[in-house]
């Protein structure tokens, strides 16, 4: 089995890349998105198309409810499972793509982060946060010291994290954590572009959401599951959200999505550029595709496959 992870950050169009790049191979598609998975979340989470899904079967989008919370843990586990009974017919089969923008999500499958599998536990966190977060950090340097020197003090959703699996399993996080990267070939590619261009593609894809009539889709998924549901709190939504609410106009509205778009995408080009195992190609380079192919190509070979 050959892996090929193609990532990025938001509007650098890996899923386009990556649906020609499937089709040549005759392969399948696993999405790397924390937020597709999640079912009725489409166009603000930008999900491939009916038509996108008819050309290429695509994996690990709409595998979880709304209201359900799917850990890193959970992700793992289900692309793991998808990459060690490969979903498509030739022996050998082709190689998979892994393709999103959550880094977290990609590291977790290419380097096989070792996760603790505990679920939140929203009354022990509770409890936890109403130490404050100076008391909650000192007692995580008595417990764990090694997590709370990884750990800034004044993070408190990593502090939390680390003394929720400390109490859940009576160990220390820093001694469940760790890498067990598999044994099969990856091939990492990644896009990207100058910030301003970015910005502008950033702003394009935004309007062309609002004209596939996002604001129908936060406004029924506020009155299906309540305007307080978490991921309606998330990018995008939360601003539409805040229009259909009469917070906000519809122009500003657009404005602070695309703004705060454009700041969530500094941060995803921020933790893929610390990954020194991306080859990376500029979406505007001439011949993208056939270039990225004929990297694939030369991958395949010097994997021995054909």
């Amino acid at each position: 089995m050959i892996l090929i992870a193609i990532c990025g950050a938001t509007a650098t169009g890996k899923s386009g890349l990556a649906l020609n790049l499937a089709q040549r191979l005759g392969t399948v598609i696993l999405s790397a998105d924390s937020r597709q998975v999640y079912r009725e979340f489409n166009i603000g989470t930008a999900k491939p198309s009916a038509a996108d899904k008819q050309l290429v079967p695509h994996y690990l989008i709409d595998i979880c409810d709304p209201t359900e919370t799917l850990t890193v843990a959970d992700y793992q586990q289900q692309a793991q499972a998808l990459i060690a009974s490969p979903p498509v017919s030739p022996s050998p089969p082709p190689p998979l793509l892994l393709v999103g923008g959550t880094g977290l999500y990609i590291k977790a499958v290419v380097r096989g982060l070792k996760i603790p599998r505990v679920a939140p536990h929203l009354e022990l966190r509770a409890q936890l946060e109403s130490l404050g977060q100076a008391q909650l950090y000192a007692i995580l340097q008595q417990v764990d010291p090694a997590a709370a020197a990884k750990i800034h003090p004044n993070d408190p959703i990593r502090t939390l994290r680390a003394m929720e699996v400390f109490y859940v399993t009576g160990h220390p996080i820093s001694a469940q954590q760790g890498e067990n990267p598999p044994d099969y070939p990856i091939l990492q590619i990644g896009l990207d572009c100058k910030a301003e261009v970015l910005a502008e593609r950033i702003e394009l894809r935004t309007n062309q959401m609002i004209a596939s009539n996002w604001l129908d889709e936060v406004d029924y998924l506020c009155k299906k599951y309540r305007s307080d549901l978490p991921l309606l709190n998330t990018l995008g939504y939360q601003e539409m959200k805040q229009y259909l609410a009469g917070s906000l106009s519809l122009s500003e509205a657009k404005d602070l999505t695309v703004l705060h778009t454009r700041q969530f995408a500094k941060r995803q080009r921020t933790w893929f550029r610390g990954v020194p195992d991306i080859e990376w190609f500029d979406v505007y380079m001439p011949d993208l595709f056939e270039r990225v192919w004929q990297r694939v190509q030369e991958f395949i070979t010097e994997c021995g496959q054909t």
